[in-house]
């Protein structure tokens, strides 16, 4: 039986506890078993309480795309989809040049009216991408800075998890982002990190990219010192890509003895089956036979995993490739085939 079919049958749909073109299974990771959470030692900043819940958003694209396919009488399609309509996603606010602040401040305040906590994706860093399939951003640093500031206005005292700018820092450490915008963008990630971690109910992660793109972790260590990392609650890693969940732990085991033993999440949206066999270059964008992974929880049984996240949001496109539409764009088939993995 899949993981995710498993979990959803023990703990029901709802879960405990995107859309970016990131570039390039549950259990422990390489330093041994899990340690029971009440057992776990403090690593720092507060943690994310085990089993906090959180917001889903009854009004997805998954959630739509149901109702219209049982008005079509397509009503195993839209059986199927309801592995992902049912489960919390995070939210990817407007950037380039639009403003953040009502999303937010309307998903801020569903979540707060449910007492449950909102996940929230900053995707909107100058120079965002290096111009490939999800390029753009805020036009300089003073636009970013008031970005950033309307987002952190309008989450205001609700509870919420920040993933900051996914590709940001493993751009830099790849030399995709050219040296002339490396201390624009630490400057911009780091005073994020302070406005957001200012917030009395809001948790913060940098993206770290994953265990394929920046292969050694050592030469993440002084980038994310550089954007913040000791001030936020932590990294994040595999946002928008398929590695396994137990890949993933693994590097991250390592990459948190580097920084201190900080804490980090992992986004298992899309990893049920792991990632595509081939050139890693091709791997990452829409790739076929993939599935569903582990549904979102903050109840992990790791003390330096967080939670696992659906940050990139299933069925939206990674970008123009395989037939996809733009990245962050809605595609009900994809959708359909990740959910179909999951079931089998």
């Amino acid at each position: 039986m899949p993981v995710l079919l498993a979990v959803l049958l023990t703990l029901g749909c709802s879960g405990s506890g995107p859309t970016g073109g990131a570039s390039p299974g549950s259990g422990p990771g390489s330093n041994g078993g899990p340690v029971p959470a009440d057992e776990a030692e403090d690593t720092g900043s507060a943690r994310i309480p085990v089993d906090e819940e959180l917001w889903v958003d009854p009004d997805s694209p998954a959630a739509r795309q149901i109702a219209e396919w049982r008005a079509e009488g397509r009503d195993e399609d839209a059986e199927t989809l309801r592995l992902l309509a049912e489960q919390p996603l995070a939210e990817w606010p407007p950037g380039e040049g639009g403003d953040p602040g009502p999303r937010i401040r309307e998903v801020a305040r569903a979540a707060g009216a449910q007492e449950r906590t909102a996940v929230f994706v900053a995707y909107n860093v100058p120079h965002r991408d290096c111009g490939q399939y999800s390029r753009g951003g805020a036009v300089d640093g003073d636009a970013y800075r008031s970005w950033i500031g309307s987002f952190a206005d309008n989450i205001g005292d609700a509870e919420a998890i920040v993933i900051l700018e996914p590709d940001a820092v493993p751009h830099i450490v790849d030399g995709c982002t050219a040296p002339i915008h490396h201390e624009e963008r630490y400057t911009a990630l780091s005073e994020a990190v302070d406005r957001l971690g200012a917030l009395p109910r809001t948790r913060v992660y940098i993206d770290a990219g994953n265990p394929t793109w920046i292969t050694d972790p050592a030469e993440l260590v002084e980038p994310l010192r550089r954007a913040g990392i000791d001030r936020a609650d932590g990294f994040a890693l595999n946002v928008s890509n398929y590695r396994t969940t137990e890949e993933v732990v693994a590097y991250g085991r390592e990459l948190s003895g580097l920084l201190g033993d900080a804490r980090f999440v992992v986004d298992t949206s899309r990893n049920g089956n792991g990632p595509l066999e081939g050139d890693p270059a091709e791997a990452w964008c829409n790739p076929p036979g993939r599935a569903l992974g582990t549904p979102p929880t903050t109840e992990t049984g790791d003390p330096l995993v967080d939670a696992h996240l659906w940050i990139k949001r299933p069925g939206e496109s990674d970008g123009e490739c395989r037939g996809g539409p733009a990245a962050g764009e809605w595609w009900p088939e994809y959708a359909l085939e990740l959910a179909r993995g999951a079931r089998h």
